[in-house]
């Protein structure tokens, strides 16, 4: 009898687990709230529940969408990404800015290149997820 293929490492676990990905939600926010690319990304941050709120609340989740503990969905009982932010106007400007943000982010705190490559795939799809308004002019 086979033994079953083991599962490659979750992205959560590349990257070393709660520690580097507190140290890289932290960092994302720090930029978002200085950096020039985090402009827009602040403003719309403005609106919210505040950045003390939304840099737990990022921890949380992204534990859960790279893989490792499911504190958001045990906390809120949902993960929905459109949910989420479905009280948010985001468009081309604000999602590029998020996703700018969190490449600083990476770099700041040294992910693998290859690691920080994987986490941008899915952080581009899950920006594009969430536009919910037109580009201007589009």
């Amino acid at each position: 009898m086979n033994a079953p293929t083991p599962r490659p490492p979750s992205l959560f676990d590349q990257i070393g687990g709660e520690e580097p990905l507190r140290r890289l939600v932290n960092a994302f926010y720090d930029i978002s709230e200085t950096h020039p690319d985090g402009a827009a990304l602040h403003r719309l941050h403005l609106t919210g529940f505040g950045i003390e709120h939304l840099r737990q609340a990022q921890f949380e989740f992204l534990c859960g969408f790279l893989g490792g503990p499911r504190y958001y969905l045990e906390r809120m009982g949902h993960a929905n990404l459109r949910q989420m932010h479905a009280h948010l106007a985001i468009g081309e400007e604000e999602a590029t800015s998020w996703l700018r943000c969190m490449v600083h982010a990476i770099e700041r705190v040294d992910l693998p290149r290859d690691v920080g490559a994987r986490l941008m795939q899915h952080f581009m799809r899950a920006t594009e997820a969430l536009k919910n308004r037109p580009s201007p002019g589009g």
